[in-house]
């Protein structure tokens, strides 16, 4: 008999207020206004080190969420999302705390060159001893494009393509400007690093020129383990080629298996293997002794909702809440004289007003969601693992830090029983160790290990040593 497959356990945060739980922050005894305090952090890292999860994930904006109502005001009133702090910087102090605990930082391809990125990633992943994730994404926000000087936001396939280029000079960065043993150490001779074993990659693409050496040694995973959130065709894509972890979702359970499907076809066309990715996907679990104290919760947490703050959350280009309930959207948009505006076309036009803002609650966000006693959340993850072919969860946290402790408190030791969650941590384990199982860098089948040793750099290998103009 097969052993049962374990759960990737993650719980999703964001340096934030208002993450993806709308008017929560409000809820008793929640600690969320503490964001800016570095003691919720490592308070909230010792904690899920304490229950056994694998990495706390970390999502992150850079702009402003101004669609809804015509401008930010609604977000600002929210706290959704803003204010909203760099989440790289707290990942140090999780890191100091912790020996285990594994970090999932958010960060955009599309407005900040790679050169510096690739540093700080080193860094970080230094500084955690390899328990770094990066969370690839392109920014979608319009906001975003005019923080960073454009007039409007980039084209969602334009952005994948700036997305293919800068990885590839991360991975040149990252595997090919060091050799293994470039830093040695000789106190006799006075030499820490060998020249002759570390190069510039004098990348020369068409958005992107980096000469490098890269400016750090190589960390133990060199390029952090890689995750990416997608259900596009050109996402899917990117994806084939390469993400490690993918972060999914979707309205069903089959609408879930046939991405997850298309995304193992697009493995196999790029010539990884088939289960090259895993696969986490956001959940909601609200555990408790009892169901009905679960189902407490639940009521409570409906209760402090913010219907305002999922629909600025949601960018919709048009109020339903100014509207009668009983009308449709259809009705809705024709009477403020959208009836054929292509922003709205998305929008499920026969739904009423009422229907559809009950919809958009965000509580029960199915099919990914379990309520009831350890027994019950614990079948129903089971359920997900053995019959939908995902491979962990994103722990949405309603309650700082009630969510994770009632997980842990009852959820955990059931899991724990069932074969489902490790017993303890393997001690110096990587985050791409935790994953997959193999080593702590990427794999051959990876397009990253095509430049290990300074194999595959776009312009002639050249050693470290002062570029023929400064000799001069």
């Amino acid at each position: 008999m097969s052993e049962p497959k374990r759960l990737i356990l993650n719980l999703f945060e964001m340096n934030c207020v208002s993450h993806i739980t709308h008017g929560l922050w409000r809820l008793p005894g929640n600690s969320r206004t503490r964001f800016n305090d570095i003691e919720y952090w490592t308070e909230l890292a010792q904690l899920l080190e304490a229950g056994g999860f694998d990495a706390v994930f970390l999502a992150d904006v850079i702009g402003a969420y101004d669609v809804f109502r015509g401008g930010p005001e609604t977000a600002i009133r929210e706290g959704l999302q803003i204010p909203s702090n760099d989440p790289m910087l707290v990942v140090p102090a999780m890191a100091a705390v912790t020996k285990n605990l594994a970090f999932g930082i958010t960060f955009s391809t599309t407005y900040e060159p790679p050169f510096a990125f690739a540093r700080r990633m080193s860094t970080l992943d230094h500084l955690t001893k390899g328990r770094v994730g990066w969370n690839i994404v392109t920014s979608y926000l319009p906001n975003a494009a005019r923080n960073f000087g454009l007039t409007g936001e980039v084209d969602h396939d334009t952005r994948y393509e700036i997305a293919d280029e800068y990885l590839d000079v991360l991975y040149k960065l990252w595997e090919g400007s060091w050799d293994d043993d470039a830093v040695i150490e000789d106190r006799e001779r006075g030499v820490y690093a060998d020249p002759s074993k570390i190069r510039y990659i004098d990348h020369e693409g068409p958005r992107f020129s980096v000469a490098g050496p890269h400016l750090s040694s190589p960390s133990l995973q060199r390029t952090p383990f890689l995750i990416q959130a997608t259900q596009s065709s050109r996402g899917i894509e990117f994806a084939g080629r390469h993400a490690e972890l993918i972060f999914t979702g979707g309205t069903s359970f089959e609408q879930v298996s046939g991405t997850i499907g298309r995304i193992r076809d697009e493995l196999e066309r790029q010539g990884r293997p088939r289960d090259a990715i895993k696969f986490v996907v956001g959940a909601t679990v609200i555990v408790a002794a009892t169901r009905a104290e679960a189902e407490r919760k639940l009521a409570e947490y409906e209760e402090y909702a913010s219907i305002d703050g999922v629909l600025a959350h949601a960018s919709l280009p048009f109020d339903p809440t100014a509207h009668d309930s009983d009308i449709t959207i259809g009705e809705a948009l024709r009477r403020e004289g959208r009836g054929d505006d292509v922003q709205a076309a998305f929008l499920p036009q026969d739904v009423t007003i009422a229907d559809f803002l009950k919809n958009m609650k965000g509580f029960h966000r199915k099919p990914f969601m379990a309520v009831g006693s350890a027994t019950e959340v614990a079948d129903e993850i089971e359920s997900w693992l053995d019959d939908h072919d995902i491979d962990g969860i994103n722990l949405v946290q309603y309650h700082s830090y009630d969510t994770a402790k009632d997980f842990i408190e009852h959820a955990v030791p059931e899991l724990r029983r069932r074969g489902r969650l490790r017993e303890a941590y393997t001690p110096g384990e990587t985050l791409r160790e935790r994953v997959h199982g193999a080593g702590p860098r990427v794999a051959e089948s990876h397009p990253a290990a095509r430049f290990r040793g300074g194999r595959g750099l776009t312009a002639e290998e050249e050693l470290v040593s002062a570029p023929a103009s400064a000799a001069r």
